[in-house]
């Protein structure tokens, strides 16, 4: 039988941003999965130069335990993170920001577009966003709109409904920008550009029983899990449930 985490808060309450970030770094499968996403982020950022880093949504995860120069922001006023705002209006200076890394937060902005106007604007030539988000795989569609409470709309809008930050999403808006609208894209962003969309994940998030349920394999099997990823890694663009975007200003 597997456990099933409750968390006794409603979604858009603080309390249960820091209730997932605790079920995370109590769950051994799980935090290593986060901890190699971490990586990601790190490997692609560490070497811009002239600018601050900057990680969006924070609250959920331990990002600064393994990135301390990293600066943490939420729109939810926490208390582990360094500022609150929102990512449609963020308070730095034009050509601040080396980086701006962002772990399943882009489809919660309400207004997606303003994001990458200011991301455009923040960042220094050569300064990256690096975000890791659902995938538009067929098993992705499948899990996220049979499974997932949020929403999994890939024939969606380019906005959703403000005002709830976690429980008002559409997790398909990654896809939406930088594929379904390719050409709106780099008509509307010209100095942003899209250096890949990768798809990856098939099984380690679904095993690890996210933030909901146990893990479905102990600790000692998640090198196997992962291994037996990479050999899957060819068919990652149909079964993958999750990508990581990468976008570079010019």
């Amino acid at each position: 039988m597997f456990k099933k985490y409750t968390i006794a808060y409603d979604l858009d309450d603080p309390r249960a941003t820091l209730a997932h970030r605790d079920i995370i770094l109590q769950k051994p499968f799980l935090k290593k999965l986060y901890e190699d996403w971490y990586k990601v982020f790190i490997s692609k950022t560490k070497d811009i130069k002239g600018g601050k880093h900057l990680e969006i949504g924070s609250g959920g995860g331990f990002y600064k335990e393994v990135f301390p120069e990293v600066i943490t922001s939420d729109i939810l006023d926490l208390p582990n993170v360094d500022k609150v705002f929102s990512a449609e209006q963020m308070p730095f200076a034009d050509n601040e920001l080396a980086s701006i890394v962002m772990l399943n937060v882009f489809h919660h902005i309400p207004k997606p577009y303003l994001f990458l106007k200011e991301a455009e604007r923040t960042l220094v030539k050569g300064g990256k966003v690096i975000m890791i988000e659902p995938a538009n795989s067929g098993l992705g569609r499948f899990i996220y709109k049979r499974f997932h409470h949020e929403p999994f709309d890939e024939k969606g809008g380019r906005e959703i409904n403000p005002g709830n930050p976690l429980s008002n999403s559409n997790q398909a808006l990654p896809y939406i920008y930088f594929e379904r609208d390719l050409e709106q894209f780099k008509k509307e962003f010209p100095k942003l550009k899209i250096n890949s969309v990768k798809y990856h994940s098939p099984f380690s998030y679904v095993i690890s029983g996210g933030v909901s349920r146990s893990a479905m394999l102990p600790y000692f099997m998640y090198p196997m899990v992962k291994g037996f990823e990479w050999l899957m890694s060819p068919f990652s663009r149909g079964i993958g449930l999750f990508c990581t975007i990468e976008l570079e200003k010019i």
